[in-house]
């Protein structure tokens, strides 16, 4: 695959950026990797995580209350 061909503007994130977005820290990030719930990548010994997983794993888990 070439450069031209991944799509425009997909974010790649590190734990320590993924941690911080979802305010939890780093070792969260890599129990929900390790466990398969946070779709990654490994690039050398680092994970990495698309903005897009992040997004999908978190709106997965919206609660809608009522008020009380």
């Amino acid at each position: 695959m070439q450069a031209s061909e991944w799509p425009v503007g997909e974010a790649f994130l590190t734990v320590a950026e993924v941690a911080r977005i979802m305010r939890v820290s780093k070792m969260t990030v890599y129990r929900l990797v390790h466990s398969g719930h946070l779709p990654s990548i490994r690039v050398g010994r680092s994970y990495r995580v698309t903005a897009q997983a992040v997004r999908e794993y978190l709106g997965e888990r919206v609660r809608v209350t009522d008020g009380r």
